[in-house]
């Protein structure tokens, strides 16, 4: 597994955070790649009135109904002038919420100085808490895990083994059974904001699989779009490995393997392939088994709780023939 970080840009953000909320792009096109290097959002009320000690100039900057308001009360040339030690910040970008219009000496500044002027309708808690969120999630760490996702009747199952093992060719069957694919081969991880593990493919091999003797196929164009999922929340791993005599492995199902993966634990179920063996059917199942647990059913623990209980009477049985 290899975990990476990723930069975000005022580009990324306002294309990321166009799916959450309205947010469009007033001045300043051509700017977009100025980096946001912070992910908390600054309101920079201190700084209009040029206090810049601890100011947070890596982070995007929010212009709410406070400091309009104030702005408009200043004088023009000290207006021109707090505008510009702010922009002269090398701040990213500007916010204007409550869908502000923005004066002509932000205008000036934004092109004086490179940075990019985006406006909202939403008014500036509510832009700030849906902002911070898809920051974090943009900037949350990744991790490029060797393994094919999955979507299996709602249930995310990353598929892992060693190279040949015969990962797609499972896979492949699932599809054939209509579940649908995220990724093959290189699968890519974050956690979002609720501590889930998401899983999506890199846009190169998006929809795309290799099957041996094959080579390169088009999921979708041989099975159709439900045959593929953009992205999906890791819920198990199934671990494949050859056979092995000397080890036994799990036969009651008891014994409960995770993976910690970005500090979640997942469950893992592992697998011996064997020629012969529906390996798809039993990773069908294996999720099925993983959702029935989600609504509180495990089928090996009520086994061994009824056969207690039935050994324990049949001792107590037993017993009072053994008195009588």
């Amino acid at each position: 597994m290899i975990t990476s970080s990723k930069t975000v840009t005022v580009g990324n953000f306002l294309e990321y955070a166009r799916t959450l909320m309205p947010l469009t792009l007033l001045t300043g096109e051509e700017y977009l790649g100025n980096e946001i290097l912070e992910e908390a959002i600054n309101r920079p009320g201190l700084a209009l009135a040029d206090f810049f000690q601890y100011f947070a100039n890596k982070r995007i900057q929010v212009f709410g109904l406070a400091e309009m308001t104030y702005l408009k009360s200043l004088d023009r040339s000290v207006r021109d002038s707090r505008l510009e030690n702010l922009f002269q910040q090398d701040i990213p970008c500007v916010v204007l919420t409550r869908n502000r219009t923005a004066l002509p000496e932000i205008e000036r500044m934004s092109r004086k100085y490179k940075v990019p002027v985006l406006r909202s309708p939403l008014i500036t808690g509510r832009f700030i808490n849906i902002a911070t969120l898809a920051m974090e999630q943009m900037v949350a760490p990744v991790e490029h895990f060797s393994g094919t996702m999955m979507d299996v009747m709602g249930v995310g199952v990353l598929i892992e083994g060693a190279p040949g093992i015969g990962k797609s060719e499972a896979a492949l069957g699932l599809i054939e059974k209509g579940f649908s694919l995220v990724a093959d081969d290189i699968t890519l991880i974050h956690r979002d904001a609720h501590a889930q593990l998401m899983c999506t493919s890199s846009e190169l091999t998006r929809y795309h699989m290799e099957i041996r003797g094959l080579g390169i196929i088009h999921v979708p164009s041989i099975f159709g779009m439900a045959s593929v999922s953009l992205e999906k929340r890791l819920d198990m791993i199934v671990s494949l490995y050859p056979p092995d005599p000397s080890k036994e492995g799990d036969r009651s199902g008891l014994s409960k393997n995770t993976r910690k993966i970005l500090d979640v634990e997942v469950p893992l179920v592992e697998l011996p392939v064997a020629p012969g063996r529906d390996m798809a059917g039993v990773i069908e199942v294996a999720a099925m088994n993983q959702k029935l647990s989600y609504l509180g059913h495990e089928a090996a623990k009520e086994f061994d709780e009824h056969l207690i209980r039935t050994l324990q009477k049949k001792r107590l049985l037993n017993a009072v023939h053994l008195k009588s």
